[in-house]
């Protein structure tokens, strides 16, 4: 195949249940064209973290295979997407006097810029983690809040909010171990909360303030975006594993017919079904196939949805004090 070269963009998503690989070229116009996608299943991953290298990189060859198949590229290199519950965001604050420039006034330069964001930075942070994002939120000139870029303006103090997104360096490590072992070069890491942000969020869900939920297999991230900036990143360790273990306990079934019936016959809104409709209980355990009605299922995975909605709901709330966010609630997963 053909060498990738800076014009190619190759994104790696490693999942509980899925590992995806997308690759992209630059287009003339700036835009991206996807050239090859692949898909593998994903055995070694648990929340986010690695629990198997060898699976983890067997899945990653098997995914990056598909892809150059299909875009006849050969790829070695890549940007990964972090997310699981090992990941953590909070907010923070820096402060810098702005230098004298030898003028009376006292510019604003990218230098100044950068300093009061390493100066937000500075925070201890537990010697297991690593920042992964610093992203600014506003800036604030002498008494002048709610500024979105102070370059060449003129003051003398300058501050930053920015929201810091950490994870766990022994997951990071790993990750890259693994993808490394995939004959792969690590490029960039990008937390999954903010990819999907940049994918599925308009300009002005990002301004007026929305949240977004990605519910995955194994963790469900949740991104807050207000003013155009994250404003809360958390990760909460539920998704569709539970929803479908949930699903085989409650039905006596095994856990891969719990997960068909929650794909193919599954719903959690009880509106959406009709009163007496009904699907088919695989046979187990020396029983034979048994009929039941979808609204025993939705009762099921209602509970948990609602259970998970709750959470996310409490956790805005936390950041928000209660005040309502005038954008929408993005759902993608």
């Amino acid at each position: 195949g053909l060498q990738v070269n800076d014009d190619v963009i190759v994104g790696l998503d490693i999942g509980t249940k899925n590992i995806r690989v997308v690759v992209a070229e630059r287009l003339e116009d700036g835009g991206l064209q996807v050239v090859g996608i692949g898909k593998s299943s994903s055995n070694g991953m648990r929340k986010g973290s690695v629990t198997n290298i060898e699976s983890t990189v067997s899945g990653i060859h098997g995914a990056i295979e598909a892809a150059e198949m299909m875009s006849g590229l050969d790829i070695d290199h890549c940007t990964i997407g972090l997310g699981g519950s090992h990941i953590e965001g909070f907010n923070s604050r820096g402060v810098f006097p702005i230098s004298d420039k030898g003028r009376t006034n006292k510019e604003i330069s990218q230098s100044d810029i950068d300093s009061v964001i390493e100066s937000a930075k500075a925070v201890v942070i537990p010697i297991d983690r690593e920042i992964i994002h610093v992203i600014p939120q506003t800036y604030t000139v002498d008494r002048q809040h709610c500024i979105k870029d102070p370059l060449n303006m003129i003051g003398v103090r300058l501050e930053a909010d920015v929201h810091i997104i950490t994870g766990a360096v022994t997951s990071i490590k790993n990750i890259i171990l693994c993808v490394n072992r995939a004959d792969l070069q690590v490029e960039n890491l990008i937390y999954h909360g903010l990819a999907d942000v940049k994918a599925v969020m308009t300009k002005d869900e990002q301004e007026t303030g929305s949240v977004l939920i990605d519910i995955g297999a194994g963790t469900t991230d949740i991104v807050l975006m207000q003013d155009g900036a994250p404003i809360m990143t958390s990760s909460i360790p539920v998704g569709g594993i539970q929803v479908t273990n949930d699903l085989a306990v409650v039905k006596g079934v095994p856990f891969d017919a719990a997960e068909k019936i929650k794909i193919f016959e599954g719903c959690c809104w009880p509106g959406f079904i009709e009163e007496n409709e009904s699907t088919i209980l695989p046979a187990m355990g020396g029983m034979g196939p048994k009929e039941i009605l979808k609204s025993e299922i939705c009762e099921v995975l209602q509970l948990r949805m609602a259970e998970l909605f709750a959470i996310i709901k409490n956790k805005v709330y936390s950041v928000t004090d209660g005040r309502p966010l005038k954008g929408s609630v993005v759902l993608c997963g």
